[in-house]
């Protein structure tokens, strides 16, 4: 398992209980479809990097064992000037797939999932962690110190996005 400390309870309250874990990248495949592609199949989801070592998934469960969110990380330069950014040779992550089930948002739930991403990032000696963010969550990674970069732009599949990044220091 990779280095962000397992399962851990992120809700006391009983109506949107759950726990960030981290999980294979294949368990995150049926909601990133549903969510974030749902016109591409199952196979499709398969990322460049998904098999790497670095590459690490998780995933809010709730006490039944449904899926209420995920996202993953995984080591890509981004794509503007990182030593615009941070000093040359800080690694560079990239967060993708990060879905939450319409039902399950605004409750804290895709937030805490981001913050397993960033602290496997800081376990894994922390650098430039960066996502092409869609532009209504916005909000969620300014929430999480993410920062944006560059100008905004249409993906014709999948909509506005904007490229936000923040660094996470190494624990």
């Amino acid at each position: 398992m990779p280095g962000a400390g397992g399962s851990q309870p992120s809700s006391k309250d009983p109506a949107t209980a759950f726990t960030v874990s981290w999980v294979p990248v294949e368990r995150t495949f049926a909601l990133r479809q549903a969510v974030l592609r749902p016109n591409q199949t199952l196979e499709q989801m398969v990322l460049p990097g998904d098999d790497d070592q670095a590459t690490a998934a998780f995933a809010a469960i709730d006490p039944g064992g449904e899926v209420l969110s995920v996202a993953r990380v995984s080591l890509e330069a981004p794509p503007f000037p990182s030593q615009d950014l941070d000093p040359p040779g800080t690694p560079a992550w990239r967060l993708r797939g990060m879905a939450t089930r319409p039902e399950a948002r605004n409750q804290g739930i895709g937030s805490a999932v981001l913050q397993g991403c960033i602290a496997h990032v800081g376990s894994q000696g922390g650098g430039l962690l960066w996502c092409n963010a869609r532009v209504p969550a916005i909000g969620l990674y300014r929430r999480a110190g993410f920062t944006t970069y560059g100008d905004e732009w249409v993906d014709p599949d999948i909509g506005p996005h904007i490229v936000m990044w923040r660094t996470v220091g190494g624990t």
